[in-house]
């Protein structure tokens, strides 16, 4: 994870009679990480869903490795991550057990690798119970080991320290300055600036 580079080029996006996103514009090379910010209702969930092909913006484009990731969403898809507010998890499924499937369907993975994510993000105790039995702090961190097995080189992120404690918040910047450092890339949607332990970062702010 080296070369890549993701590019923004002016956005515009309405919901119904509301210009949500108007003009955005940025671009973000390896080992880069982006702050989004801005009030309730101003966009940033919108901004990250039309990042990664999920809602399409009436204008603009969004450019992978100087390619519109609409000519191969398939292959775009492969090399990012996204982690929404809820975490990627089934409640009737052990927090392994959903790793498994997860990752899984992305790339081979072992348990002693599992273990070892569960482990990094402090996960290990209630690995193997079930999701719906988890506190919400408990469901993000293992969502965070997720993102760690991913092994891709472009991170989204919405409100990625919700429900952690401190602990858990300064985890997500370790987590982040281990992707930047990897050459990876972070683009994050926050309402409080990310753990310092992240590194410096380029913000946004998105106008109400």
């Amino acid at each position: 994870m080296s070369d890549e580079r993701l590019e923004v080029e002016n956005l515009h996006l309405w919901r119904g009679e509301r210009h949500v996103l108007r003009g955005v514009r940025f671009t973000l090379a390896a080992g880069a990480c982006l702050e989004v910010t801005g009030v309730n209702g101003a966009g940033k969930t919108s901004l990250l869903r039309a990042l990664c092909g999920l809602i399409f913006p009436e204008e603009g484009r969004v450019l992978w490795n100087g390619a519109d990731v609409r000519r191969d969403l398939s292959a775009f898809h492969a090399a990012l991550a996204y982690l929404g507010h809820e975490p990627p998890l089934k409640a009737d499924l052990t927090a392994r057990e959903n790793l498994r499937y997860w990752i899984g369907v992305r790339r081979r993975i072992g348990g002693t690798e599992l273990d070892a994510a569960l482990a990094r993000v402090g996960a290990s105790a209630y690995g193997d119970r079930l999701v719906r039995t988890l506190s919400a702090g408990q469901r993000r961190r293992a969502a965070l080991a997720g993102l760690t097995l991913l092994e891709v080189p472009l991170w989204v992120l919405d409100e990625p320290t919700t429900n952690l404690d401190a602990e858990g918040r300064m985890l997500v910047g370790d987590l982040i300055a281990g992707q930047r450092t990897r050459g990876g890339m972070v683009v994050a949607a926050v309402h409080h600036s990310l753990p310092d332990a992240a590194g410096a970062v380029s913000r946004l702010e998105l106008a109400a």
